[in-house]
């Protein structure tokens, strides 16, 4: 608690909103006067303060004897500052009360959003409902920053630089508020895209480093989970942040950029170019892309392209054209293998007297699903019913049809071989060949 009030008093700082102290009670040409000697000497004890604490209480108990004082907005701003050190719920408290005072307070405004984003991160794991109403009230209060007019008094040029930092801050408290309570993930992505072109523009070497770069991340794994994913940018932006990212943090960011780069090109080849592009650009070019691995069926169209000669295929090789192919090779492949009768080995997933059905291929075992069927020529004793989970090698039958959704081979007259009897022996898929449904 007491780190992030000290981010936050430094952050307005920074941003030159934190008050100092203004003794208008001199009959100045200009100025405010205090024409009361006891409220000027209880607003010059106030505001003299050096500790946090201590200015707080006497700023308090000056708005509690002059609630209507010519400097209640003076001393307001000078609470806020002092509650903002060692004080998240009474900061909040007398942001508001500013606000309610001077409703175009940046500062308030800032504020407010700041605490409530940085409260709705420590009860993110034990309370998502409160997160979400924490960030609501945040990114309301950065909507009316965003809305945020000049106001009078104040010059043109001290506005602008101070928008100029509070801007791209509000559109990521926005952009969470999206994410967490909204579920809006294209919305956050337009956040995210309008805090990093901000920043960028004022200081491309601050997007290197947190905040902007921790928002880099987020923006990365927010376009992985759009429906459907967004792969290419979600790995541009995670690589990004690995990048700049601390030593320590990238392994971390690594790996998950990895994960989506192999899920959509397949393997990590390449990815090493995707990290020198992305060091050197926060967006993406245009013409920047990843290559999508090959589909199934084009796996399976270039197999049989590359192996004309089906009478070499493995069982697996074969099931792999059949379920993937395009309808033309499969039904080449299939007339070659109608009426054969070969061993099928597997493990049962389901048998009866009449029908037994097998995980053959590598991923129907791990799966637990059949993928062949194989109706009996004959009833099968009860004796000789297979066990479930059992492992098959002597089960025999004839290549009848095939479905490729779901993938399915079906095979008739099966029977469990007693005898040698002459059957088809298909060899082993070759090294390095791998076939999954």
């Amino acid at each position: 608690m007491k780190k992030y009030l000290l981010t936050a008093a430094s952050a307005l700082i920074g941003l030159g909103l934190l008050a100092a102290p203004m003794a208008r009670a001199q009959a100045t040409p200009g100025q405010i006067t205090i024409k009361d000697p006891a409220e000027y000497n209880s607003y010059n004890n106030a505001i003299s303060q050096t500790s946090p604490q201590a200015k707080a209480s006497a700023c308090e108990s000056f708005l509690n004897t002059y609630p209507q004082s010519v400097v209640k907005l003076t001393v307001l701003n000078q609470l806020v500052d002092a509650y903002s050190q060692f004080d998240a719920s009474k900061a909040v408290d007398a942001a508001g009360r500013l606000l309610q005072v001077d409703p175009s307070n940046l500062k308030a405004l800032y504020l407010i959003a700041f605490i409530k984003k940085q409260q709705a991160t420590q009860v993110a794991s034990s309370n998502p409902a409160q997160q979400a109403q924490l960030l609501d009230d945040a990114a309301a209060a950065a909507q009316k920053g965003l809305a945020l007019a000049k106001p009078d008094g104040v010059a043109e040029d001290a506005f602008k630089k101070q928008k100029a930092t509070t801007d791209p801050f509000f559109h990521s408290v926005i952009a969470y508020d999206n994410i967490y309570s909204k579920k809006d993930l294209q919305a956050a992505i337009t956040e995210f895209r309008t805090e990093l072109e901000m920043i960028a523009a004022a200081n491309p070497a601050a997007t290197q480093v947190a905040p902007a770069l921790n928002d880099t991340l987020v923006l990365g794994q927010t376009y992985t989970q759009l429906k459907p994913a967004d792969m290419i940018n979600g790995v541009w932006f995670m690589s990004r942040a690995e990048n700049f990212a601390p030593a320590n943090f990238k392994p971390v960011i690594e790996k998950q950029a990895k994960y989506w780069y192999k899920r959509f090109h397949g393997s990590t080849d390449g990815y090493d170019a995707v990290m020198a592009a992305s060091a050197k650009s926060l967006f993406p070019p245009q013409d920047f892309k990843i290559d999508p691995a090959p589909t199934p069926k084009q796996i399976a169209d270039k197999f049989v392209a590359d192996n004309p000669d089906f009478s070499t295929y493995a069982m697996g090789d074969s099931e792999y054209v059949l379920a993937n192919a395009s309808a033309d090779n499969a039904e080449k492949l299939f007339a070659t293998l109608k009426d054969k009768v070969v061993i099928i080995p597997g493990t049962v997933i389901a048998a009866d007297a009449n029908q037994v059905k097998l995980a053959v291929t590598e991923d129907a075992k791990a799966d637990k699903v059949a993928d062949f069927t194989i109706n009996m020529k004959k009833p099968l004793a009860d004796k000789d019913i297979p066990a479930v989970g059992s492992d098959i090698t002597n089960l025999v039958g004839t290549y009848d049809s095939y479905t490729q959704t779901p993938p399915q081979i079906i095979m008739r007259d099966g029977e469990i071989q007693v005898t040698k009897k002459p059957v088809t022996h298909h060899r082993k898929p070759a090294a390095g060949h791998h076939t999954s449904n």
